[in-house]
């Protein structure tokens, strides 16, 4: 731990390995799907303590993790998953209407 008592969300999460890339956090941050002990996060800059709760999309999930450790780099997976317990059910977020549409086929088109 760096000493300090707090850190940005977004680089948290990418401390965490939730994102590949510091600025896909602060995009999502930013976009307001985080929230941060069941307040919406509209700045990736919004400070985050031991003990808080994230609840935030990632892949088709919904991830729920309660931060254990603030993290000083971006270590080893191991070192990684050390900075947090994970809270969320295993089951994916179902697809949006708009994607169901697209998958359909067409009517009259023939199968290929």
């Amino acid at each position: 731990m760096t000493g300090e008592d707090s850190v940005r969300v977004d680089r948290w999460l990418w401390f965490a390995r939730f994102f590949k890339t510091r600025g896909l956090a602060a995009r999502v941050c930013a976009s307001g799907r985080v929230r941060l002990d069941g307040r919406r996060v509209e700045k990736p800059h919004a400070s985050l303590r031991l003990g808080a709760v994230l609840t935030f999309p990632q892949a088709r999930r919904v991830r729920v993790v309660r931060v254990l450790g603030l993290g000083g780099r971006r270590g080893p997976p191991a070192e990684a998953q050390a900075l947090y317990e994970d809270l969320s059910d295993d089951a994916p977020v179902p697809p949006s209407p708009r994607i169901v549409a697209a998958r359909r086929p067409r009517r009259g088109s023939a199968p290929r």
